[in-house]
């Protein structure tokens, strides 16, 4: 079974604010309530086998929230990282994060940073967490490192670009989850989602659980992944062993 099992699953957690709202809570009720499921699917993901997990912890525009709950949901992160540090040893799961690191406080850098030292020697999954990563921002950055490494135009292609974004030498996600229903990407994985399959539940992030992911994943194994190419060429694949980004060479002209 475990290779029907996305290599790499990316999840939008949305809607820790609206299950809090509904209960007549503060919104920073429901930050505490889906920390606490980010846990619990990080060590489900783990126990599954999946080799990559990608979190939107912290969105570029989350910046613009009110200042309270940002300053809140900094102060959460950096205790969630130091109460889960050993916990990620223990699991052997290896920690990164990505985004404009810069603009976090100096207390959540110092967790980050110490957690990444920390896990850089085990070998199970690859948690990344997002934190102020915008997709946009991410292409921005990677064209202007190609500008500022004088990169001639015609040798610029998409592994040129995909070697300076900030998830140079992770694998696209083949599964992308968005909970609490809403439709779209929010300027995450703008590029790296191109060819993802993307599951949409109307569940909030707070509610999420084990059976909720295991919902996703039996709804990933109905996906025909084409990459573009028509069933009977997959087919045609399959028996002849290519691999399935492995593209053909074209026929030169007569």
């Amino acid at each position: 079974m475990k290779k029907q099992l996305p290599q790499h699953i990316a999840i939008i957690m949305d809607g820790n604010g609206r299950w809090a709202e509904v209960r007549g809570r503060n919104r920073t009720f429901g930050h505490l309530r889906g920390a606490r499921v980010a846990r619990e699917m990080i060590e489900a993901c783990s126990e599954l086998g999946i080799e990559n997990l990608t979190l939107y912890t912290f969105s570029s525009e989350n910046w613009l929230r009110p200042l309270e709950e940002v300053s809140f949901l900094m102060a959460l992160l950096s205790r969630h990282l130091k109460r889960e540090r050993a916990n990620l040893v223990k699991n052997n799961i290896q920690f990164q994060a990505i985004g404009e690191l810069s603009r976090l406080p100096q207390s959540v850098l110092d967790e980050v940073e110490a957690t990444t030292e920390a896990t850089s020697a085990c070998t199970g999954m690859k948690l990344t967490f997002a934190l102020s990563y915008g997709g946009r921002q991410d292409i921005i950055g990677a064209v202007k490192s190609l500008v500022a490494e004088g990169v001639p135009a015609d040798q610029i292609d998409e592994a040129a670009i995909e070697s300076r974004l900030l998830t140079k030498g992770m694998c696209d996600p083949d599964l992308i989850i968005r909970t609490s229903g809403e439709s779209r990407l929010s300027n995450f994985f703008l590029w790296q989602s191109a060819y993802s399959e993307i599951y949409i539940t109307p569940t909030l992030w707070p509610n999420y659980d084990e059976s909720e992911l295991n919902k996703a994943l039996e709804w990933y194994r109905t996906r025909e992944r084409r990459f573009g190419r028509t069933t009977a060429q997959l087919n045609q694949q399959k028996s002849s062993g290519q691999k399935r980004d492995q593209v053909p060479e074209l026929a030169p002209p007569q």
